[in-house]
């Protein structure tokens, strides 16, 4: 698959629905509707819990800052990496998860191929321009039998998916504001990150890109 033009304002209509592995897909602009309400959502979210940048067990801060709402939030430190019930910054039970968060969950998880999806855990990651995600596997679960659930809002980004092994060829995806990316069941534990991000501000949030990634991790 081609980059294309990520400097474009939105992806061809006919690309609705783009098959990215045997059980890995990629909805454009699924949540164009629900963007708002996300975005209002995510004030309220890190009003309790602010955006932070994380160390990783190596020592290296994060170049994406993070947030986490839900029973459980994904954290990092020097100990590694795990899911936590509290805020390791303030000590309190991260923000619960928001209506409207759930029901986009649940709603492109079915659409994919994998109903009853309930997330238990929304990261919520801050990307400015030049920040960057390598190539990870989404591991720290407990559960591999449901889906990630990845949401992108803002700024658009290039999306790295590949194989099983770290140096497996990745595929090079445009993902835009609206965009929703599920992958689960022989594709689960499939290699994926972010390219670093150019600077092209978007109408809404500016030079910035908020992802949410709906999992289910205890």
């Amino acid at each position: 698959m081609t980059t294309g033009d990520l400097f474009a304002d939105h992806a061809p209509a006919d690309d609705a629905r783009i098959v990215l592995g045997e059980a890995a897909f990629l909805l454009r602009g699924f949540a164009l509707a629900d963007a708002p309400a996300l975005l209002t959502a995510v004030d309220a979210i890190t009003q309790q819990a602010p955006f932070r940048h994380m160390i990783t067990p190596g020592g290296f801060e994060m170049s994406v800052a993070l947030t986490n709402s839900g029973t459980l939030g994904w954290t990092s430190d020097r100990r590694g990496y795990r899911y936590a019930t509290h805020d390791p910054l303030t000590d309190n039970p991260w923000p619960p998860l928001p209506e409207v968060f759930l029901r986009l969950a649940r709603h492109a998880a079915a659409e994919a191929g994998f109903p009853g999806f309930t997330p238990d855990a929304c990261l919520i990651n801050r990307y400015v321009p030049g920040a960057r995600l390598s190539l990870h596997q989404d591991k720290d679960e407990q559960d591999y039998g449901a889906p990630i659930v990845s949401v992108s809002l803002g700024m658009p980004a290039l999306f790295l998916f590949g194989g099983h092994r770290r140096a497996d060829k990745t595929q090079r995806i445009p993902l835009f504001h609206g965009d929703v990316v599920i992958w689960g069941g022989p594709d689960r534990l499939r290699y994926h990150g972010i390219a670093p991000l150019k600077d092209h501000a978007h109408t809404v949030l500016g030079s910035q890109r908020i992802n949410l990634t709906f999992r289910k991790a205890g």
